[in-house]
């Protein structure tokens, strides 16, 4: 098998997309307890370090989830699936990706942070995959929190502490978590309904969903004001928290009072918009503003 074919299998085996994501929640959290930009080496360590520990659990996720990923249409292609990477690898390069995560966090960053990375991955394998992905309709909103501490792992790795804000933040991102996935869901529920995985579009109907997903949208947008109550936001994050926070309640409704898939897309989509654009005006606040 060709040496690249081989590299982007375990390149794939980490889910890059989602890690971006959680990248782009971190750096403005370090700027926010930072009440500025940190310094480079700081940042660089963290990102790294979060970018490894992210990588390690989802590559977990891939070699419980294997034998599901090969029934289901949007997974087939992944590299245990294939055979690019072997399940027995696969295991080891994420054992070595999360190693790797604790000591250069510890080294570089604080022993806070490490725990709280390698935390999330722990939870992540055990609460989530191994437990209530395949048992529980609440799987994605108990396991959803494992995606919302890397906004711990960015404030704990400037301030090397907790408090009101980050936990605030830790919530935000855990009840945004909900509507972005079901609405994701919601398009693929035959494949989870292939495979027996009780999502909630295929245990309820779609408007029950829908109305799941308005209430989480709902949840969203306060969270994002108190925020900005709790971190000392300026004028910039509040008023851009405020519009997004109204679009995204918008078009949870149109999708509760006219479900269809390709709504549900446009919730996704902008889902993933709202956190990006969000969390940039979060920096962009504090590095303007201060």
């Amino acid at each position: 098998m060709p040496v690249g074919r081989r590299v982007g299998g375990f390149v794939a085996l980490t889910k890059p997309r989602i890690i971006e994501l959680l990248l782009v929640t971190t750096l403005p959290t370090m700027i926010v307890a930072a009440r500025g930009l940190p310094g480079w080496g700081l940042v660089l360590a963290t990102l790294a370090g979060g970018t490894l520990a992210a990588g390690g659990a989802n590559a977990i996720n891939m070699v419980v989830d294997r034998d599901i990923d090969a029934v289901m249409r949007r997974t087939r292609r992944r590299p245990l699936v294939t055979g690019v990477v072997g399940a027995g690898e696969a295991l080891v390069f994420a054992i070595a990706l999360e190693v790797a995560a604790f000591a250069l966090l510890w080294a570089e960053v604080n022993l806070l942070s490490a725990v709280l990375a390698v935390s999330a991955t722990l939870f992540y394998v055990f609460v989530y995959s191994l437990w209530l992905k395949r048992t529980s309709r609440q799987n994605i909103v108990i396991g959803g929190a494992a995606g919302a501490v890397p906004v711990l792992v960015g404030w704990a790795a400037v301030r090397n502490s907790m408090g009101w804000a980050p936990v605030v933040l830790f919530a935000l991102m855990f009840v945004w978590t909900p509507p972005h996935f079901w609405a994701l869901a919601i398009r693929y529920r035959d494949d989870y309904r292939s495979v027996d995985v009780p999502m909630m579009p295929v245990v309820t109907s779609f408007r029950r969903t829908a109305a799941q997903i308005f209430a989480y949208s709902v949840l969203v947008a306060v969270v994002s004001l108190v925020f900005g109550w709790t971190a000392g936001m300026g004028a910039l994050y509040w008023s851009v928290a405020t519009v997004l926070g109204v679009v995204f309640c918008g078009l949870a409704l149109g999708l509760w009072l006219r479900p269809n898939d390709s709504r549900a897309m446009r919730l996704f989509h902008w889902s993933i918009t709202y956190v990006t654009v969000l969390f940039g005006a979060m920096a962009a606040d504090q590095l303007i503003l201060h």
